[in-house]
């Protein structure tokens, strides 16, 4: 299978980049997560929730895609997900499957580092893409729990999924 990078179309006549026919935009994480710090304390919990919710549905599809291009078996899937991470820039993403589900380390997560200090865990998108990759892996639903971010002082953002 083609790495992520070299599968992506940059049609510049048209301002588009696609992996077949998924679009892709490049955005700053700063741009990015700047919106969360714009918005009244209040209203982030679920702003991040809406986040993690939209990536796990949409990157769904994504996950389902790798898994068509010969991706099927579950350690293949969490191997070409490892892979793409970091073409997507979100960072260095370690993936291990275990008898509770999954656990998922990232380095240099741009969430964090887009967003900064918080009191709060801000991987929300990590968390969704967990939860949607989780979900084709284990064959169920699955909860994801951000447990560590760099956000918060921790050095690596770390995340768990189980079974719902």
């Amino acid at each position: 299978m083609k790495s992520f990078r070299d599968r992506l179309a940059w049609d510049a006549e048209n301002g588009a980049i696609h992996d077949r026919d998924i679009p892709y935009l490049l955005i700053r994480p700063d741009s990015l997560m700047g919106i969360f710090g714009f918005l009244l304390e209040t209203e982030r919990a679920a702003a991040f929730e809406a986040f993690a919710r939209s990536i796990a549905h949409y990157g769904k599809g994504s996950a389902e895609s790798y898994q068509a291009l010969g991706a099927g078996q579950a350690d293949a899937l969490m191997a070409t997900i490892a892979e793409t991470a970091p073409q997507l820039g979100w960072g260095i993403w370690t993936l291990s499957q275990s008898a509770d589900g999954l656990s998922l380390s990232v380095r240099n997560s741009p969430f964090a580092a887009g967003y900064g200090e918080s009191d709060v865990p801000v991987c929300a998108p990590i968390r969704g893409m967990l939860e949607a990759v989780g979900g084709l892996v284990l064959g169920q639903a699955v909860t994801v729990r951000e447990t560590g971010c760099v956000s918060q002082g921790a050095d690596i953002c770390r995340f768990e999924a189980i079974p719902a």
